[in-house]
């Protein structure tokens, strides 16, 4: 099925994003980090936002999960859409262990407690944390962090699953776990948004890609087209 055949999930409409810095590199001390940003997401779909670092890709995210205010526009999305931003930096309770931070992460997307309960043995298992999952989150690696974020989204449902590079994280054996675990979610209509500096797995995973660049889009639509403008860009900057 076409993009445009399923419907609309969330969209952003001419959405700008700045924020006041005293470093005078910034015209009149304002850092613009997004501008103009129009694009819409389908139900249904994984979508890749690209880009190089800089680019204004996370901040996307974070405005699609409405952990950010757009400056000028309008991010819409569907009404009672549930969506959950997973990136390494993941906003964990440190003090509490990774079952109960389990546990809050589900209920946040909309788990009941005994839903949330029911889903820890998956999680624990598919997240390969062992003993730890008892142990105190700040005592974790960037990595299992990243691990028991992405298994807690994998194995409860939300509408909208935005990733920020988690898949990259972790040994080789578990990032072809996770990637698997991906394309069974995505064959059940699981509608995601895939930042990615790794492009065979935006090649493997991704319906349609987005190139950002400078705060703007240069380029929307099938991916292999937009992946080559993206790398032959790379190619003409390279010194």
């Amino acid at each position: 099925m076409s993009p445009s055949d399923r419907q609309v999930i969330l969209e952003l409409e001419h959405v700008s994003h700045s924020y006041r810095s005293r470093r005078d590199t910034f015209e009149h001390g304002v850092h613009h980090i997004l501008r103009d940003v129009s694009l819409k997401l389908y139900e249904g779909e994984t979508l890749a936002i690209i880009g190089r670092n800089g680019a204004g890709k996370t901040t996307t995210l974070q405005l699609m999960a409405g952990i950010l205010a757009p400056s000028r526009g309008v991010v819409r999305r569907r009404p009672g859409a549930s969506a959950s931003l997973l990136s390494i930096g993941l906003g964990f309770r440190p003090d509490l262990s990774g079952r109960n931070n389990a546990i809050l992460a589900a209920m946040l997307q909309g788990a009941s407690r005994r839903q949330a309960l029911a889903y820890l043995d998956e999680i624990k298992e598919f997240s390969e944390l062992g003993d730890s999952f008892e142990e105190p989150v700040k005592t974790y690696s960037t990595g299992m962090r990243a691990r028991l974020g992405f298994t807690t989204a994998l194995k409860t449902h939300v509408d909208i699953l935005l990733i920020d590079e988690i898949l990259s994280v972790g040994d080789a054996a578990f990032r072809s776990k996770a990637e698997a675990g991906m394309r069974e979610r995505i064959a059940g209509e699981q509608t995601v948004v895939f930042v990615s500096h790794a492009l065979a797995q935006v090649r493997a995973l991704c319906d349609r890609a987005v190139w950002i660049e400078g705060g703007a889009i240069l380029a929307e639509g099938e991916v292999g087209e937009v992946l080559e403008k993206y790398t032959d860009s790379l190619s003409n900057t390279a010194p």
